[in-house]
């Protein structure tokens, strides 16, 4: 299955994003850009890709005893940024980002010692994906106007291991499909 680790936003949290990408999608050319839905949105901490149902159960134990070992932290959706030259549109964090690259190390290396073939390593960005473009877009305008966005601060009391089922119906804007397999309460949280 397809897994990955993320912490998972609190639902007033995502609403006031979802109010700000609506006056996104005002602008324009989104056209040119796919955008993410908001059942979907989540901070990665660590992507899996493709793990064996072998591995799985080793590896959610892993992530239980990373997330055990790290305190509850605050973190908020701030600003906005774009990777690959507007393939990628994204809302930021702020609040304790020493902690939660904290955690996507931990839970990198959870799947590391489980398994996991994790790929080169790669210093851990901090975003949610609200958009993704299949070629070169100039997001600009977009990051602009999420400039200007912060929702408010929460406690982040766990992480989530999720799979993310991809569309297979060939019909355009469908959404990946996420599930969460398991949750891990933080530190003293849980």
């Amino acid at each position: 299955m397809r897994l990955f680790a993320a912490v998972l936003p609190p639902e007033d949290v995502t609403a006031a994003l979802a109010a700000e990408v609506a006056a996104l999608r005002k602008l324009p050319g989104v056209d040119g850009l796919r955008w993410t839905g908001r059942p979907g949105w989540h901070l990665t901490l660590a992507f899996y890709g493709e793990v064996d149902d072998d591995l799985v159960p080793d590896l959610s134990a892993r992530l239980e005893r990373a997330a055990h070992r790290t305190a509850p932290f605050e973190l908020a959706l701030r600003g906005g940024g774009q990777f690959g030259h507007g393939r990628a549109l994204w809302a930021g964090a702020e609040g304790d980002l020493t902690t939660l690259r904290l955690l996507a190390d931990r839970a990198e290396s959870a799947g590391r010692k489980a398994g996991v073939e994790m790929g080169e390593h790669r210093r851990y960005k901090p975003h949610l994906t609200v958009a993704r473009g299949r070629e070169a877009f100039d997001v600009r305008p977009y990051v602009e106007t999420l400039d200007g966005f912060t929702s408010r601060t929460w406690t982040v009391t766990g992480l989530a291991l999720v799979r993310s089922n991809l569309p297979r119906s060939g019909v355009p804007g469908e959404q990946p499909r996420y599930e969460t397999v398991a949750r891990s309460p933080l530190g003293a949280s849980g």
